[in-house]
């Protein structure tokens, strides 16, 4: 088997799940290297309520540190991917350290501002997320979205519903329809770099 990419994968405020470690599974077993940095340090929450309290009691600058300091070990070219949370640390890492290959961010997305004052040219990034999710479509997630993939000449994927951790296969929220789509998209997304 191929290697096609190299990803650093961020779970979503409750942690580092059984279903985020599935989904990077499903990712390894189509050919890629995936990397699941824990950025709880062992912790997971059965809720999204109680995962958004831990991180807030942590801090959030220090949630994203630990994903920074994650990647430090790994090579620069790699693909950097989060979910909900996660995405922070990723689109931080996309966007400032050399040699990324590429961005996905799932169920949400931030300001290209928040880290640098313009996306860095060439570099390719999607967005996947439920389109009636209240995580994602309100006044902050949905625009920051929709203009990164227009600056950045990205894609962004909607999928029906209203589930936000729609991936995560040891959620109520899981979604098996749309993560199959999901990954097959996420698969020729990697292929293609």
């Amino acid at each position: 088997m191929v290697v096609m990419a190299e990803v650093v994968l961020f779970h979503h405020a409750q942690g580092l799940t059984k279903g985020v470690t599935a989904f990077a599974d499903d990712l390894r077993r189509r050919g890629h290297t995936i990397h699941t940095p824990d950025l709880y340090e062992g912790q997971t929450f059965d809720s999204l309520d109680e995962g958004v309290a831990h991180a807030r009691e942590v801090g959030f600058d220090t949630i994203g540190a630990r994903g920074v300091a994650a990647a430090q070990s790994l090579p620069e070219e790699v693909v950097y991917a989060g979910i909900s949370l996660g995405l922070g640390a990723a689109q931080q890492l996309a966007q400032t350290r050399p040699g990324a290959r590429g961005a996905i961010l799932l169920a949400g997305a931030l300001p290209v501002s928040e880290f640098s004052p313009t996306w860095p040219a060439g570099l390719p990034v999607q967005v996947h997320a439920k389109e009636h999710d209240p995580e994602f479509d309100n006044e902050w997630d949905k625009p920051a979205a929709e203009a990164l993939v227009a600056e950045a000449g990205g894609e962004l994927f909607l999928y029906p519903g209203d589930q936000h951790l729609f991936m995560d296969s040891s959620l109520p929220a899981y979604d098996a329809e749309a993560t199959a789509l999901l990954l097959d998209r996420l698969d020729a997304f990697l292929a293609g770099l």
